[in-house]
């Protein structure tokens, strides 16, 4: 079952990857979130993958009685899956309004579209 979802992972990845270095701002978009989301998958798959019991201890016992299931990864994904949403909302409004201003989604017209005659902003303070 983990070598299924490393091969899912290594895909994740290189789908990710692929769409961030497009020159298209909404593909780049979309490939930051599938990355984000790859990266969910590969703490989910390095905490092993099994059906235990809850990592919970009776009160007459000091340690577990037997095999637990590891919950810090899964806290560690729902910690993440919030701040990757957040995280793509954002560039998504960013990409959005870049849009709206410029009339372009093309990373090349974006970088045509810059003005070359005014003036440079401050280089230090």
């Amino acid at each position: 079952m983990e070598a299924v979802f490393s091969l899912l992972v290594a895909l994740f990845f290189g789908v990710g990857i692929y769409l961030i270095l497009s020159r298209h701002v909404i593909r780049i978009v979309l490939g930051i979130a599938i990355f984000g989301n790859a990266v969910n998958l590969l703490i989910f798959t390095s905490g092993r993958i099994m059906r235990e019991t809850a990592p919970i201890i009776p009160g007459n016992l000091d340690l577990l009685p037997g095999p637990a299931a590891n919950p810090l990864p899964q806290a560690l994904i729902l910690t993440a899956i919030v701040i990757s949403f957040s995280f793509f909302a954002f560039i998504l409004v960013l990409a959005y309004r870049a849009y709206q201003e410029i009339g372009v989604d093309d990373t090349i017209g974006m970088r045509i579209s810059e003005p070359r005659d005014d003036a440079l902003p401050p280089m230090g303070y």
